[in-house]
């Protein structure tokens, strides 16, 4: 077998689709979707079973019009029992080597969340389980102070919302993540927040405080700057306006803002970066990053499902692009290149990030956040010094 075709086995072209979305022929990943009314105002299209499980689900008619009565699906909120908060990384090609997960699954529903991959591990599906079955961890404030108290601790920037949204809609009822905000002013502790979230101007009075001292940013992600893909791609994220309104009260509040256009997805939104750098440059980020799509693992075939029930006209072109940035493949792993890409398409994305950033004043100077102030707590039972 020639070289060529070797490499053509293994990635076989991106077929067109030839029907529109919901022919199940065409479509086999739509098979398995859920009704739409039962997953109405959710990201995904399926729930499938995760990797780790015995046993695959469908739910089918069965002529006994059966579907009729299951339910749609509903936010629950369980509680996550782990005896420890700060999660440990290291990744060499990220800024930090600890994180905080307030929250295990994320209500937003965002389809190509990187994210949904880690429901598999509590035996859930990534699909629609990860953004309707919740884990909170109302200890966690409680549990960082402990942390925070051990002898052995050496502080350095906390960074929270890399995985999970701390500040998605249920945080409103459990209030952890100002709990975990309390733990760390307390403690003169540095922390980066990542959210596309207007609910963090709710917590203003304490980032600001922080802010003063070095010891907080934000960075929120606007990923489109339209309403109707907004609403498609994060059916339950804050709206595009409304970040860049937190954007503004952020900046006006004195705390360091980054607006982060991600992910980009080519032949869907790569054409607005320019626009969206725009707006949140004047609502007054002064720092600015980017991070491309990525599809490890199940993230792909949900993104699959979607990008064929939404835009069936742009499937090929996507995953064509998608491929020829991540050599030929549907996603890279690799350190040092899984957030940007390889090849002319990565390049020129960006290459055109760096101009519009350069033309806009972005990232002329970084935000360092400091240790220096940190307070280790006093630990349960420990004596209080007399002086």
């Amino acid at each position: 077998m020639s070289r060529a075709s070797s490499h053509a086995l293994k990635h076989p072209p991106v077929k067109a689709p030839s029907k529109p979305a919901g022919a199940p022929p065409d479509f086999p990943e739509l098979a398995v979707a859920i009704d739409r009314e039962r997953r109405r105002g959710r990201g995904t299209q399926s729930n499938v079973s995760g990797r780790y499980e015995a046993e695959a689900r469908i739910a089918f008619d069965d002529g006994w019009q059966s579907l009729e009565e299951l339910p749609p699906f509903k936010t629950s909120v369980s509680l996550d029992t782990s005896r420890k908060v700060i999660a440990r990384n290291d990744s060499p090609d990220i800024g930090f080597d600890r994180s905080i997960n307030p929250y295990r699954g994320c209500e937003h529903g965002c389809v190509y969340c990187f994210a949904r991959p880690t429901h598999a591990y509590l035996g859930m599906s990534p699909g629609l389980d990860f953004e309707s079955k919740l884990l909170a961890k109302p200890d966690a404030p409680q549990l960082l102070e402990k942390e925070l108290a051990a002898e052995n601790y050496e502080p350095r920037m906390i960074a929270i919302g890399t995985n999970t949204d701390p500040y998605q809609p249920v945080e409103r009822d459990h209030k952890i993540m100002r709990g975990i905000l309390e733990v760390l002013e307390r403690a003169s502790h540095p922390v980066g927040i990542v959210t596309k979230s207007a609910l963090v101007v709710r917590d203003i009075d304490i980032l600001s405080r922080m802010a003063k001292r070095n010891l907080a940013k934000v960075a929120i992600s606007v990923t489109t700057l339209d309403a109707r893909l907004a609403r498609t791609m994060e059916p339950r994220a804050s709206t595009p306006p409304r970040r860049l309104e937190a954007l503004r009260r952020l900046s006006e509040a004195g705390i360091p803002a980054t607006v982060m256009v991600a992910p980009i997805i080519p032949a869907l939104n790569d054409s607005e970066i320019e626009r969206i750098l725009d707006a949140a440059a004047h609502a007054g980020a002064k720092e600015a990053s980017y991070v491309l799509l990525r599809l490890p693992l199940e993230v792909r075939d949900l993104f699959r499902e979607w990008l064929m029930a939404n835009y069936p006209d742009r499937y090929r072109h996507v995953f064509t692009l998608i491929r020829d940035m991540r050599g030929g493949r549907d996603y890279d792993s690799q350190w040092g290149t899984r957030m940007k890409g390889t090849g002319p398409m990565a390049w020129m994305i960006g290459r055109r990030f760096e101009i519009a950033c350069e033309k806009l004043g972005l990232n002329k100077r970084r935000s360092r956040l400091t240790t220096d102030h940190f307070v280790r707590p006093k630990r349960s039972g420990q004596q209080l010094s007399l002086f």
